[in-house]
């Protein structure tokens, strides 16, 4: 097995190169942890190195006097390929931030970067302060809280979760089962779950949603509405707006009695990215959450960047959660919003090719994180059948009755080049009408399930 380099993993060649390895353990503290090798070239290729006494103490004591706060290494003797490696391992720093000689430093890929001092005003804020939804609300009290949306909250959570609380107790001993009192009153959570008005004290917990004409943010749009409400009557009207306003082609399939229909964004997908904007967005951020949605796709903006640790590719596979409102989303776990498993991107992944949807793109931009889906191709061939040749109308047609199809028999079929038979079969790839399966160095083409009821008015 190869081994590299990582934001985990440094080698270094020889013992002598204490300085950078010093700035690697640093780095480590204030990121996830580490291993360093000492007997490995850069590539990972074993050299070896003198295992002495004396050199093993020198690196400890150079670590230990030089890292502040002070931590004991972990740092052993192994052997590989019958010669010695030596192997400190990092954890993850429970004291964050982390200096050397005065400098803090954070390991970012294979580099260990100098943190600006913005950056550890915030590692020290979120190390040490009380999270945002736990901290009392100002100005707040009971009589700010809504007593029967207390009830209603403490009868779904038994439902959902078996949460253990009769909804009949009073409310102070409602809330403080729910973890959401501090000294007696209301915390950022309760008023945003339980507050008779909560954009009274938090007017950024507002939701914005608009349906623009066009693909562009322009001051010319069809439908906006600005939602207020606590956070359970936020994610429901948000998803009333979009239900009420993306559409849904329907069509009619010989020898059956029932129509299909087919909505242009899934509303399942759609549902999933706005609860998690409501539950992980920075409500330290004087912005709003937004609905955009456009001729051509639906984005679903989040005021704040994705937590340390987690990146966008990351959200694309299995991962662990990492909320940002930690009080906020075990709310929204105890009424079955959520399932704090990190499964809410792969979830809507999931209903994006159910739908016959590309991915949703995920990304950052500024100071916040944006969800994008791009419109469904079922609806936008309804709309413009045009968009395909008949050659391409026909292959549809073809596949419904076909399992599989290949560049050289569409060529054959449809009486083309082989070069126009890929550039067909790569725009239907493009539109996620088929899937493309590689088996050595041939292609075949396969319908997306999506289209086998679909009628593309071809006269095959």
């Amino acid at each position: 097995m190869t081994l590299h380099e990582s934001d985990t993993t440094e080698f270094k060649k020889s013992l002598s190169l204490i300085e950078p390895t010093l700035k690697s353990v640093c780095g480590f503290l204030n990121h996830h942890g580490g291993v360093i090798s000492f007997g490995r070239t850069n590539t990972g290729a074993i050299v070896g190195v003198d295992p002495a006494d004396h050199s093993l103490r020198k690196l400890s004591q150079q670590i230990t006097s030089r890292i502040k706060p002070e931590i004991t290494p972990d740092i052993r003797v192994i052997e590989e390929g019958g010669k010695h490696l030596i192997v400190v391992t990092v954890p993850e720093g429970i004291s964050k931030p982390y200096y050397l000689d005065g400098m803090a430093y954070m390991r970012t890929g294979t580099e260990n970067r100098v943190i600006p001092p913005d950056e550890i005003k915030r590692i020290i804020l979120s190390e040490h302060a009380v999270p945002w939804d736990d901290r009392p609300c100002p100005g707040a009290t009971l009589d700010d809280i809504d007593a029967p949306s207390v009830r209603t909250f403490l009868e779904r959570a038994q439902k959902e979760r078996r949460f253990d609380a009769d909804p009949s107790i009073p409310v102070k001993i409602g809330l403080e089962k729910l973890g959401v009192l501090s000294g007696g009153l209301p915390t950022h959570a309760a008023i945003l779950f339980f507050g008779k008005d909560p954009q009274r004290f938090f007017i950024q917990s507002e939701v914005r949603c608009a349906r623009f004409k066009g693909e562009e943010v322009s001051s010319t749009y069809l439908n906006m509405n600005v939602l207020h409400g606590r956070i359970d009557q936020l994610i429901e009207d948000t998803n009333r707006f979009i239900a009420q306003t993306i559409q849904k082609a329907a069509w009619i399939v010989p020898g059956k009695m029932q129509r299909e229909e087919h909505w242009e964004y899934p509303p399942d997908a759609l549902r999933e990215a706005v609860i998690n904007a409501v539950c992980h967005r920075d409500y330290n951020s004087s912005g709003n959450v937004q609905i955009r949605i456009f001729d051509n796709r639906a984005q679903v903006w989040n005021p704040g960047i994705l937590m340390e640790g987690v990146t966008v590719e990351l959200l694309k596979v299995e991962h662990s959660s990492h909320p940002r409102n930690k009080t906020i989303a075990r709310l929204l776990f105890l009424t079955g919003y959520i399932e704090q498993w990190g499964s809410g991107t792969l979830s809507m992944i999931t209903a994006c090719e159910r739908d016959g949807v590309p991915d949703p793109q995920f990304r950052e931009t500024g100071n916040d994180f944006v969800v994008t889906f791009s419109r469904s191709t079922v609806n936008t061939l309804l709309e413009n059948p045009k968009i395909l040749n008949e050659r391409q109308r026909g292959a549809i047609e073809y596949l419904k009755t076909h399992q599989e199809i290949s560049t050289s028999e569409y060529g054959r079929i449809y009486d083309c080049t082989v070069r126009t038979a890929r550039r067909d079969m790569s725009h239907l790839a493009e539109l996620n009408i088929i899937i493309v399966k590689r088996e050595g160095r041939l292609l075949r083409y396969t319908l997306n399930p999506v289209f086998l009821s679909l009628r593309t008015n071809s006269g095959q």
